[in-house]
């Protein structure tokens, strides 16, 4: 390495100052399993087996291997330069200040609103046993705990994180081992024959092109299946504050592609082995759906328990990650400067506390006005698929220099590289492609909500919500989320009078009573030629302001 670049390694290395080495091997092993595993797998996939069929199982063994190409990119960096700043401190060494900038906060923005999620989604699980339970309670109590465990110190979240990955191994493991007892053993399920015969004999075959099925089903659907595997990447958040980070890193990499090989193809191979595809129905647990054919009502409830843990676990990765990447952030003034402030334990407290009590607004709103969050939340997916993109990006870079000679070899190169990496930022490329592709399909109504391929949970413990496609006549507001009467009657009233002040020339007769205006308003939406016959044009309600 040549002396010019030591300086910059010193700086870059003061990050590190008051961070404590306490993640030993087995927190480590099981950070990165519990990053694999959440309500992708437990709740998303019913909805993606219901759309798609069995061809699922190598949309999810594809994206697999692109999640494995990933984490082999995040080794080498790791292997580098272990650093509790990860994505943010990697894009500040190889592409500059700009771009860590962009990088911390899109990593911030999406944990925050996974974070929302994730506590909206325990509120909703714990109605399974109290249904009278208000969510607000469940919120706080949900936030309280997963903050204290993070400002404690990081062997606290270490644990939290061991024993949410090992209830949620052991829930899987228990499904492997009956799951295949009942498909080598042909049992009779629900009326249906188990076997492996039922990937081609599954309504529509192993890949079905018929409606209500479309060809291009399993290609689309790995842009949902992509957050399934979000938060794999939290080893190289956790590696700063590794025992032994070049002993740990490369045993949990390398076993990325043998767990998703077990828990992801293994159980998706299992259930459309079961049962037909068309019996998983989206929002209820495929795994709920087996153990109920095979009388295991009971297991519904534990599946419940599970669903709340994955949340939980994603909210307690969520809170550990921000932390650190916000103390990054403002080590070079581009976050609140409060945020370098560190506990006696090693524990960045301003900056996680700075995102719990966003967290905790957010869900506040969120119970006020859900429709509010549903754009924001779908943002996620090019969040989780910009991260992605940086470490790939950062491994290039990397390789570039140790190839010029300015920075030496690390012990753990990524295979294939720089092919690899290549693969991996075509691959979310086409992943933004598809989400783009869906989310037309669904807006012109080509495809209904649950016939869309990559339907689905669409991040840690949220499900994707739907915009229904309105029927001729069905009145409905400027975005189609609420009835007319959700929305107060002046708001219509207003917008109207707003469209005759911007258009002077509309033949709309000046202040008629308001059921006129509400009439002339909806047909901008679902009778345009009525509304042009009425002289109303249709104008953004966001964009409107009061009138003078």
């Amino acid at each position: 390495m040549t002396d010019t670049k030591s300086p910059q390694l010193s700086a870059l290395d003061a990050e590190q100052v008051g961070y404590k080495q306490t993640l030993g091997r087995r927190h480590v092993q099981m950070i990165a399993i519990g990053g694999a595993i959440g309500t992708g797998l437990f709740l998303g996939s019913a909805s993606r087996l219901h759309n798609t069929g069995p061809a699922l199982v190598l949309s999810y063994a594809l994206v697999g291997l692109i999640a494995y190409f990933l984490m082999r990119a995040l080794g080498e960096l790791v292997l580098h330069r272990p650093t509790s700043g990860a994505f943010v401190s990697y894009m500040r060494e190889f592409f500059g200040e700009k771009w860590a900038f962009t990088t911390g906060w899109i990593y911030w923005m999406n944990w925050v609103l996974t974070g929302v999620a994730d506590l909206s989604a325990v509120g909703l699980y714990m109605q399974f046993w109290f249904p009278t339970l208000d969510t607000w309670i469940t919120v706080l109590v949900g936030l309280v705990v997963v903050l204290a465990v993070n400002l404690m110190s990081a062997k606290a979240f270490g644990e939290f994180e061991f024993w949410a990955a090992i209830l949620k191994v052991g829930a899987i493991a228990v499904f492997l081992v009956v799951g295949t007892v009942v498909v080598v053993g042909g049992f009779n399920v629900g009326g249906h024959q188990a076997g492996f015969h039922n990937l081609w004999s599954n309504p529509g075959g192993f890949w079905p092109t018929e409606s209500p099925y479309v060809w291009y089903g399993p290609l689309l659907v790995m842009s949902g299946v992509v957050f399934a595997y979000a938060a794999i990447e939290m080893v190289g958040v956790a590696a700063g504050e590794m025992q032994n980070a070049a002993r740990e890193v490369p045993k949990a990499v390398n076993a990325v592609i043998m767990r998703i090989a077990i828990f992801y193809v293994g159980s998706l191979l299992l259930l459309v082995s079961i049962l037909p595809t068309s019996d998983y129905k989206p929002g209820i647990s495929p795994f709920v759906t087996v153990f109920g054919k095979l009388g295991m009502d009971w297991m519904s409830a534990l599946i419940q328990a599970i669903l709340i843990i994955a949340a939980m676990s994603s909210l307690n990765a969520g809170m550990f990650s921000t932390g650190r990447v916000l103390r990054s952030l403002g080590m070079s003034k581009q976050a609140p400067m409060f945020t370098l402030k560190m506990s006696n334990s090693g524990v960045p407290w301003a900056g996680i506390v700075m995102t719990a009590a966003v967290m905790a607004l957010g869900a506040v709103l969120n119970a006020f006005v859900p429709n509010a969050f549903e754009l924001a939340i779908e943002a996620t997916a090019i969040m989780i698929v910009f991260t992605w993109a940086t470490i790939f990006a950062c491994q290039i870079r990397l390789r570039q220099l140790i190839d010029k000679g300015v920075v030496p070899p690390t012990p753990f190169p990524a295979p294939g590289s720089p092919w690899t990496s290549y693969i991996g930022l075509a691959f979310l490329v086409f992943v933004v492609v598809g989400i783009a592709i869906l989310g037309l399909a669904e807006r012109r109504g080509v495809l209904a909500q649950d016939q869309l391929p990559g339907g689905g949970v669409r991040h840690p413990g949220a499900e994707r919500v739907a915009r229904p496609r309105l029927a001729a006549g069905q009145a409905t507001s400027d975005r189609g989320h609420r009835r007319p009467d959700r929305v107060g009657l002046d708001r219509h009233r207003t917008q109207v009078w707003r469209c005759h002040r911007r258009r002077p020339r509309c033949r709309h007769p000046g202040p008629l009573r308001r059921k006129d205006h509400i009439d002339a308003y909806h047909d901008t939406f679902t009778d345009p030629a009525a509304a042009r016959r009425r002289g109303v044009h249709r104008v953004a309600a966001d964009r409107l302001q009061q009138p003078r």
